[in-house]
């Protein structure tokens, strides 16, 4: 079963960085003003809704355009802390938007995120997503990221995976 899942994702998420390039590359083509894109790789301990203390492990990539609107994708791992083995996979697919203008020279990026949350593991259930957080860029292409993020996600009732991330950026 999991193989069925994964595979699919797989492919939604290659196919969202290809599109999210295209894209991109048409925005510049047609304003001639920048957009970029950047990849990330983060650990976030966290909280599930009974309380127990969790442990949020993944990456993505994400596309901002000239009006602060952007798009991404990730995938990742999260499970117990005392039992990872008992973990699942997400996939997260989301906007955001940046307050301060996109551009490669800003050292502080504040942002708000939301979108579609799936997690898989022997079946697959679908949620959403939102937070916020900023990206610090200490040097031109590497950066931090710090990010509060919630997953709602409907498991026998809803769920809610918050977790604070904190992670390594780099355009």
């Amino acid at each position: 079963m999991r193989r069925t899942i994964f595979a699919p994702l797989m492919v939604s998420l290659i196919s969202l960085v290809v599109m999210a390039q295209t894209v991109a590359h048409g925005a510049k083509q047609v304003t001639n003003n920048p957009s970029y894109g950047y990849g990330y790789l983060f650990v976030a301990p966290g909280v599930a809704s009974g309380g127990s203390a969790t442990l949020h492990i993944g990456g993505g990539g994400e596309v901002i355009f000239n009006n602060g609107f952007g798009m991404g994708a990730e995938v990742g791992y999260l499970g117990p802390i005392e039992a990872m083995g008992q973990g699942f996979g997400v996939f997260s697919v989301n906007g955001s938007y940046y307050f301060l203008k996109a551009n490669q020279s800003e050292k502080v990026a504040p942002f708000v995120t939301g979108g579609y949350t799936g997690i898989f593991r022997s079946g697959y259930a679908s949620g959403i997503n939102f937070g916020g957080g900023v990206n610090y860029w200490f040097k031109k292409r590497v950066g931090l990221r710090f990010e509060i993020r919630d997953n709602l996600v409907a498991l026998d009732g809803a769920a809610h995976l918050l977790n604070a991330r904190i992670g390594l950026t780099v355009r």
